[in-house]
């Protein structure tokens, strides 16, 4: 006996006349979207927050005069003495902010309104290029307090703002997974119109 269902080539079920069509992969990849989003939104606040808080203050031997003693100065490191960490602290504000935005948009368009989407996955790119811009600039800077540049004579700090540094490279490693988590939704936006067409 030969069964009533047969496949037909759209990769839909045909039964007596009725098509039906799988949407198994439409649900799967929006749940994805959902949490990429929230993943990027989570990410990129944590990023924004750990090095928004970023702070210490410790004591540095400074020689005056040679022959003199070593006075001890109080110094403090501050995230928005560097320009480029205020940069990276926007710029994972500004990430944070369209995620959330995104996402309450992408579950108020349960109708599928192509002309939102459009518009999320463009955005979205473009926090991928702010989010890569910024850890740039931010691990640049990291990387010279680290590291030091012996060329024009800028000494090494994170021997001496070890907490700060941790820190801040923590931020940067949060920042980074956020711009991820952006570039995957790009992918899966870049799949899903792939395969409407």
């Amino acid at each position: 006996m030969e069964s009533q269902y047969k496949m037909n080539s759209n990769g839909g079920i045909e039964s007596g006349g009725v098509t039906t069509t799988r949407v198994a992969n439409k649900r799967n990849i929006r749940g994805w979207d959902l949490v990429l989003r929230f993943l990027a939104l989570a990410l990129s606040l944590a990023a924004a927050v750990v090095l928004g808080v970023d702070k210490e203050t410790t004591t540095v031997a400074m020689t005056l005069v040679p022959t003199l003693p070593a006075v001890n100065v109080p110094v403090t490191a501050k995230w928005h003495y560097l320009s480029a960490f205020m940069f990276f602290v926007v710029a994972n504000a500004i990430a944070c902010a369209h995620a959330a935005i995104s996402l309450l948009l992408m579950l108020a368009n349960r109708g599928g309104n192509k002309g939102i989407a459009l518009m999320i996955a463009l955005f979205d790119l473009v926090m991928v290029a702010l989010l890569f811009s910024s850890i740039g600039a931010a691990l640049a800077i990291g990387l010279m307090g680290y590291e030091g540049n012996s060329h024009v004579q800028w000494k090494k700090v994170c021997n001496v703002f070890d907490k700060f540094c941790d820190q801040a490279a923590a931020a940067f490693g949060l920042s980074g997974a956020a711009s991820v988590a952006f570039f995957l939704l790009v992918v899966l936006a870049t799949l899903n119109l792939h395969k409407k067409h």
